[in-house]
């Protein structure tokens, strides 16, 4: 027996996936798009001080948002840790 794919087939119709392929795109593409708007939020509000390296540079890896790897790349290098 064929272990099922972790990723959705290519060149299928979305009418033609079925139900569970479509909730999966549905909710990775949801997360995808809020890792984008949390880490683009975040980099506009933090101050340059407290990031690594030009701000313009984390906005383009946060662009590479291929599995949210730009802004999970963001959030945990890309930021200062902040003294509490």
């Amino acid at each position: 027996m064929k272990a099922p794919a972790m990723s959705l087939p290519r060149g299928v119709p979305w009418r033609e996936r079925t139900s569970g392929q479509r909730l999966r795109f549905i909710l990775q593409a949801g997360v995808q798009l809020g890792l984008l708007v949390a880490a683009l939020y975040d980099l506009r509000k933090r101050p340059a001080d407290q990031i690594r390296g030009p701000k313009r540079i984390w906005a383009l890896v946060c662009g590479v948002n291929y599995l949210g790897l730009g802004p999970i790349a963001y959030f945990l290098i890309g930021r200062r840790r902040t003294p509490r």
